[in-house]
């Protein structure tokens, strides 16, 4: 039970973004810019960051959403688990385990990045601009986590119920209202009906 009030019954951040419009629209054009603007980042490694530093984080709302996203773009379920629970044992290239581990270090302390963490990106091939969007995903994603979580919204209730809202992101993007609230405002209005 979310420790306040929710206008509508949805699970996760999209309760929060529905119950206050102006800050739903603002974050999810947030949302849109990180994780679907223009960047040498593919979707895929964006969505993977965010599910990273959400498990970091203990954020189940948004590790299991991030999670079922990159599973989806990577066509391989379970791919993003094997990712975060080993990053450095996976097959990711090691230009991005260097941003994801910087990514983590952003989660913790964004001072414990240290300049050697940034040269080691770069010798793996990382751009500015990689780095940057590395680094904005990790501290966006510490914000997501901690509104979500700092309210007590509820997850869904089985990790299967990520997949139709995942594809329904991938999709549509973080665009407000579209966003996954169709999908669960659909399903809201049928169990009333």
């Amino acid at each position: 039970m979310s420790y306040i009030q929710l206008k509508y019954e949805l699970p996760g951040i999209v309760g929060l973004l529905f119950n206050k419009p102006s800050t739903g629209k603002a974050i999810s054009s947030l949302a849109q810019a990180i994780l679907r603007g223009p960047s040498p980042l593919s979707v895929m490694e964006r969505e993977l960051i965010a599910s990273y530093v959400s498990s970091l984080n203990g954020c189940q709302f948004c590790y299991l959403s991030h999670s079922a996203i990159v599973d989806e773009l990577a066509g391989n379920k379970g791919y993003s688990n094997t990712v975060v629970d080993n990053p450095d044992g996976t097959l990711l290239s090691p230009k991005l385990k260097a941003l994801l581990r910087i990514a983590g270090k952003v989660r913790k302390n964004g001072r414990d990045v240290l300049p050697e963490d940034i040269e080691n990106a770069r010798l793996w091939g990382a751009t500015d601009e990689e780095i940057h969007d590395a680094v904005i995903t990790a501290a966006a994603f510490c914000f997501f986590n901690r509104y979500v979580d700092g309210l007590n919204t509820r997850p869904m209730k089985q990790d299967s119920d990520y997949v139709k809202p995942a594809k329904s992101l991938i999709k549509h993007g973080y665009t407000f209202p579209n966003f996954i609230g169709k999908f669960f405002m659909k399903r809201m209005f049928r169990k009333f009906a």
